[in-house]
């Protein structure tokens, strides 16, 4: 019988190639068909995320929305429900989003989601039905908004000229369209800078409004008299308060086109809009509340601009302040509307020309 011998040791593992052997595995490269996946930087932080979803909340709507919640809701005290409960509905539909946002962790917002949920042909609808109509009428509107104010303090007596306001406007959207595509940093500065105007802008009612109440100026906040109807609202008319309410609240879930530029998202994004919504709600309700100091309800319902009557009857010689805080707040409504809309992932999924990557 053969003595018995010990298993010989493994053979050692082949060492790994060169670099520049033809065995060595290449990273993929343009001339070879293969693509790589275009990462975002992480430049966003807990404030400036903030400042985005405040930022694309506050626009003009809280100076103009107040007459069209009012005329519909028929009373004052009503009025100010629906600012609240609009703040509500905004901060339900936020908290789906953030859920959404740290379950699908990827930019462009609903077109990622709608794409992840229910294929290629809805997302590629959405996208387009984005891209064509909805993105660019929204940054149309804004910017007149925005050039009618900045023009309003010059022409006190007329409406703005036509041309002026059109070329102000292209201006406008020329100079964020080239701020946000050569700087993510200085586009979320500006957009810091801008949220803080308006929010001091509100600051300033809300302060004035505060002081009219302390000088007993508040008759039409009276119980007795803010819940005296003068027409008895229908389910229709609580729809259509509630619409001009939503308006105002409009760009809530605008944080989750930008999902994959925050720093550690599954923590920021929920908080951001904890913040966020809260404080507008916040100082949208307060808004109101100043504006019924300075005016009845039925001048309110008589003016066109409710912030800037509202600067003329208690500002005296500073009430253009008003009218160029409406403008600052729309510069910085279409800075955070093309910063954030413009992260669709349409060149990602070849659904736009590979130009535009």
């Amino acid at each position: 019988e053969a003595p018995h011998q010990p298993p010989s040791p493994p053979p050692p593992p082949p060492a790994p190639p060169l670099a520049n052997s033809p065995s060595a595995p290449q990273a993929p490269s343009p001339e070879s068909g293969d693509t790589e996946r275009v990462a975002l930087k992480k430049e966003i932080g807990l404030v400036s995320a903030c400042a985005i979803i405040v930022g694309n909340i506050i626009g003009s709507g809280i100076f103009i929305s107040p007459k069209g919640v009012l005329e519909h809701s028929g009373s004052v005290g009503l009025a100010l429900i629906i600012w609240i409960l609009g703040g509500g509905i905004s901060a339900l539909g936020s908290l789906c989003y953030a859920e959404l946002g740290v379950t699908i962790p990827k930019s462009g917002g609903d077109y990622s989601y709608v794409t992840e949920i229910f294929g290629g042909l809805a997302g590629f609808l959405l996208l387009w039905s984005a891209v064509l109509i909805m993105y660019p009428t929204s940054l149309a509107v804004i910017a007149l908004t925005f050039s009618n104010y900045v023009l309003q303090p010059m022409f006190p007596n007329c409406i703005p000229p036509y041309k002026a306001s059109r070329v102000l406007s292209m201006v406008c959207l020329s100079l964020l369209t080239w701020v946000n595509s050569s700087s993510v940093r200085w586009a979320t500065r500006i957009q810091d800078i801008f949220t803080g105007g308006k929010l001091l802008a509100l600051g300033l009612i809300i302060t004035v409004g505060f002081v009219q109440i302390f000088k007993e100026n508040y008759e039409a906040l009276i119980p007795s008299n803010a819940f005296s109807f003068w027409m008895t609202p229908s389910v229709g008319h609580l729809a259509l308060a509630f619409l001009q309410g939503s308006f105002a609240f409009s760009g809530w879930n605008f944080l989750n086109y930008v999902t994959e530029e925050l720093v550690d998202p599954r923590k920021n994004l929920p908080r951001a809009i904890f913040i966020s919504i809260p404080l507008v709600t916040f100082v949208y309700t307060f808004t109101n509340v100043a504006y019924f100091t300075a005016m009845s309800p039925q001048e309110l319902l008589s003016s066109n601009a409710v912030a800037v009557t509202f600067g003329e009857k208690l500002l005296g010689y500073f009430s253009w302040v008003m009218p160029v805080s409406v403008a600052l707040s729309t510069f910085g409504g279409i800075n955070g509307y093309l910063f954030t809309s413009s992260r669709l992932d349409k060149v990602r999924f070849i659904y736009l020309f590979a130009y535009f990557s």
